[in-house]
């Protein structure tokens, strides 16, 4: 089979997430031990950092791989989900796992695949563990599909685990309450392994402190040691100085992140304290940590995150999809100088999109668009929505009509903004 005849094969034949929601999830692990053992058990062949959290974790993996490829090592990164090719998932060091590399995984496990008939994302799982194996990568940042304690991921043993926050997000799989999604989450917690928090909330903190007293696992709460102060974007970069509250007495330290969302603050702290843990086994010198944060997108071609793809007018694609995340949008949005704010949107059809309208701006004009998945919300279903808010809308066939003719309306000192689900950041056409 040719790439694109092998990924239409894991397609048509696996339940993919992405495509089909929660019924495509094979909750637990056996799926995944199958698929590893069959492939002599890569998973135990390199060291790990597992990044969990209902947001952030994304980008928290990727500022880590970037880091530690500044500071020398070979370093694996696996994300989900992708957003123009399948292979923006498994990188090295910034490079996507070549597309040969899929086409022969498959060709040489698919009697394994049709025995063990596991999902798109297990096989995915296997896949990466199987390649940063066989490359000898000295670090690989494994992000956390979905929850924790039975995400396919979660077969690893790794160096540190890392939760950024939790938010109510995927509450049909994970749980309706914060201390039960918490609880999904913890599930990445480890027999002795340090765990770092990066945001807590008083109903979630006694969660971690329960599951990591009883795995024996050293915790961390980085938000209590780390103060970030946001000094905005200069000359591309957004400006951090970052207080360091241990010791004797006061550190400050000042970093360029080239992700330029302001919400970029909160993922800081947990990232600080997972590299000075494993300072002693993976060394970082100031100069790697400074360099891998300003080079993060470059390092790792991440995008989607807050991501300015025009000028005049300004447009920012950003993935926000769930309460949390367009809070923190909204609020990077507002610093930015506009005389009018407009947002082309579209969401998933399996989460309520009511409470992430009820956030949205009155006084914003609205470009709603479905993507072209099954899982997209019908754009009129959505303007009902819209309509009951007393939103001011107009309906498109899909993004790119949408997107364009925002662009057509603009000024040139107006926002625009594209977001609400990553399958609608992804369809947008001058993503590469």
């Amino acid at each position: 089979m040719t790439y694109h005849e092998t990924i239409d094969y894991l397609y048509s034949r696996l339940p993919v997430f992405h495509r089909e929601g929660p019924k495509a999830l094979k909750p637990g692990l056996g799926n995944t031990l199958r698929l590893c053992a069959h492939l002599g058990d890569p998973h135990t062949r390199f060291r790990s950092i597992h990044v969990g959290g209902t947001n952030g974790k994304g980008s928290t993996s990727h500022m880590l791989a970037s880091i530690y490829a500044e500071a020398g090592y070979r370093v694996g990164l696996y994300t989900s989900p992708h957003l123009k090719s399948f292979t923006e998932r498994i990188r090295i060091n910034g490079q996507p796992i070549p597309e040969t590399e899929v086409v022969q995984f498959v060709a040489h496990h698919r009697e394994l695949i049709e025995e063990v008939s596991p999902s798109f994302f297990e096989l995915t799982v296997a896949m990466a563990f199987d390649y940063f194996a066989r490359e000898q990568v000295d670090l690989a940042i494994i992000e956390v599909g979905l929850g924790g304690r039975l995400d396919s991921t979660n077969v690893i043993t790794p160096m540190l685990s890392l939760i950024t926050n939790i938010g109510f997000d995927h509450m049909d799989v994970l749980g309706d309450t914060l201390p039960q999604i918490a609880a999904e989450k913890a599930g990445i917690i480890k027999p002795g392994v340090p765990v770092v928090i990066g945001e807590y909330l008083p109903e979630t903190r006694p969660v971690f402190e329960q599951k990591a007293s009883s795995e024996g696992a050293p915790i961390y709460w980085a938000s209590d040691r780390f103060k970030v102060f946001d000094k905005g974007v200069t000359n591309e970069l957004r400006q951090l100085v970052v207080s360091d509250l241990s010791g004797a007495g006061e550190t400050v330290h000042s970093f360029s992140l080239d992700l330029l969302g302001g919400y970029q603050r909160l993922n800081i702290p947990a990232l600080l304290q997972a590299v000075e843990i494993l300072q002693e086994t993976m060394p970082v010198t100031v100069q790697a940590l400074q360099n891998g944060l300003s080079r993060t997108v470059s390092n790792t071609g991440l995008q989607g995150r807050f991501q300015t793809i025009l000028r005049k007018p300004r447009v920012i694609l950003d993935t926000a999809h769930n309460v949390p995340g367009m809070i923190s949008l909204l609020e990077s949005i507002r610093s930015i100088p506009h005389t009018q704010l407009r947002i082309v949107i579209g969401v998933v059809a399996d989460k309520n999109p009511q409470p992430l309208i009820d956030l949205l701006p009155d006084d914003a004009h609205y470009y709603l668009c479905a993507a072209n998945s099954p899982r997209s919300l019908p754009a009129d279903r959505l303007a009902s929505l819209f309509a009951c808010n007393k939103l001011k809308y107009r309906l498109f066939n899909n993004v790119n009509s949408a997107l364009e003719q925002c662009i057509y309306d603009s000024k040139s000192n107006e926002l625009i903004l594209v977001t609400g689900s990553n399958y609608v950041i992804s369809e947008v056409n001058s993503l590469t």
